[in-house]
């Protein structure tokens, strides 16, 4: 089984000169990254994510968060954080997904499915039973994605769950996970 620490190459991407590697939310490529998001929010809701986030959330065993790199370039990255039991259908053993995004440009190359393959591996992998997310209907091609790794609809929770475009989804981890 490869590290989910360090470095590795990926071998389900359509690119063999694409490396995953695990840096923390407060790495600069992962900030850049982030920011990133955001403006794509921007551009699809009028505004970006106000929901609060910390490198802090994102450090084992409670969190992780990695960066996809194509030919050394920062191109796409998602984290997970520890999630407890808690109003709106949060369950003991939960971890959020969150700043799922790949580059525009290095886009169509499977990245976003590898890199949620990854973090649902590493968080089932820390004792974590589910993934849950927030998305929203400007994000279709997310939507399709999550529906196609077998994630449907929960009960909305988070900031925005009396938003009328938030989209919560969960997928529990099964032994085929780990």
């Amino acid at each position: 089984m490869e590290s989910t620490t360090g470095s590795s190459a990926l071998r389900d991407a359509k690119d063999d000169s694409i490396e995953i590697r695990v840096t923390g939310y407060g790495h600069p490529d992962a900030q850049r990254l982030s920011a990133e998001v955001q403006e794509e929010y921007v551009r699809r809701y009028g505004e970006g994510d106000l929901t609060e986030l910390h490198p802090d959330h994102f450090e084992a065993p409670d969190g992780l968060f990695l960066i996809a790199y194509l030919d050394g370039e920062p191109v796409a990255c998602g984290g997970w954080r520890a999630k407890e039991a808690g109003p709106h259908g949060l369950r003991a053993g939960d971890a959020e997904l969150k700043r799922m995004f790949v580059r525009p440009g290095a886009r169509g190359r499977g990245l976003a499915r590898t890199v949620l393959r990854r973090l649902e591996l590493t968080a089932a992998e820390a004792g974590r039973t589910r993934f849950v997310l927030e998305t929203g209907t400007e994000q279709p091609e997310a939507i399709a994605l999550y529906a196609s790794e077998g994630y449907a609809a929960i009960q909305k929770f988070g900031i925005y769950r009396e938003h009328p475009q938030s989209v919560c989804m969960g997928k529990e981890f099964g032994a085929a996970t780990v």
